[in-house]
């Protein structure tokens, strides 16, 4: 097998771009895709402060990788989750890249910022894991971005990623979910932080080939709380069409990014936000999401 580009031996074949490349040409067509992502969402630029999740998992370690080879302004913010073994590994990990090369990294646990880990909330809050899990991390890491002045943050969310979430917005028809789906949300308002996703061209598979390649280490094991989100359902239901007909997860998710979200957007008006009452973040409510819940756990605590 000859690489498409130099015809060198290749070392790695992309079946949804017909192609192969040796170790220099796949870095070639891996940066070009995240810098035209980049480009195309107008996401940041090498003067902005970015903010980036990191979980220690692939993508957001090899998110972390790319943008400090490729000399942008990033520091890294890590949440300690308090989930056992899985999070003591994944500090270790973010601990251990930030170390070796001096990079900023901020950690925040998250059972001294709220009070309560994310498996104590599980157990006292009944609503699924991974939405309540997700509705807490996007709150701090925005106001951690907010109130240390960042540019932008971004997180490591790749191709299929999106793809998932897309197909389960589709199959409920979550209209409000399907209008703000995006690789980029735009600041509506001076407290949100703009958000991108520079990895929403590329594929797990193709993250996992950077991070081998350029010898990173990441947790490779699913959080154990996920173990019954749908998301993993739908993964594995698109898995099946791309093993078949490879660039089906392309075709669905990039076609929806540019051809299929305008008729979403056309019928969705943007949300009135206002400030929250308890917080100050914003809302579309008097009070947040996150306040609520931790109201519901202080009535809770009050109560046993």
């Amino acid at each position: 097998m000859k690489c498409t580009r130099c015809k060198k031996p290749a070392v790695v074949k992309i079946r949804r771009h017909n192609s192969a490349f040796c170790p220099t040409c796949f870095d070639l067509f891996f940066s070009r895709q995240v810098e035209n992502a980049i480009r195309r969402g107008q996401m940041f630029t090498r003067d902005d402060r970015i903010l980036l999740g990191v979980s220690g998992g692939k993508d957001s370690m090899a998110l972390w990788h790319y943008l400090v080879e490729a000399g942008y302004r990033v520091e890294a913010i890590h949440f300690d989750l308090g989930i056992g073994d899985h999070s003591l590994h994944s500090r270790s990990l973010v601990e251990e890249f930030a170390r070796q090369d001096s990079l900023p990294l901020w950690i925040v646990e998250v059972a001294k910022e709220i009070g309560w880990s994310i498996p104590d909330l599980t157990r006292r809050i009944r609503r699924p894991t991974c939405s309540l899990c997700g509705m807490i991390k996007r709150h701090l890491l925005n106001r951690f971005a907010w109130e240390n002045s960042f540019s932008v943050y971004t997180t490591g969310h790749n191709l299929d990623d999106e793809a998932a979430i897309l197909l389960g917005n589709v199959l409920h028809w979550q209209e409000d979910y399907l209008a703000h789906q995006s690789p980029v949300l735009p600041s509506p308002h001076p407290k949100m932080v703009k958000k991108v996703k520079p990895f929403y061209t590329l594929t797990g598979e193709e993250i996992k080939i950077y991070s081998s390649l350029h010898h990173l280490s990441y947790i490779d094991e699913r959080c154990p709380l996920s173990r019954k989100a749908k998301t993993w359902d739908y993964k594995e239901a698109l898995e099946l069409l791309e093993e078949r007909s490879p660039g089906t997860k392309h075709m669905f998710w990039l076609g929806f990014v540019e051809k299929g979200q305008s008729y979403f957007t056309k019928e969705v008006s943007p949300p009135e936000l206002r400030e929250c009452s308890v917080c100050g973040m914003p809302t579309t409510q008097e009070k947040c999401s996150f306040c609520k819940t931790m109201e519901r756990l202080e009535r809770k605590g009050a109560s046993e």
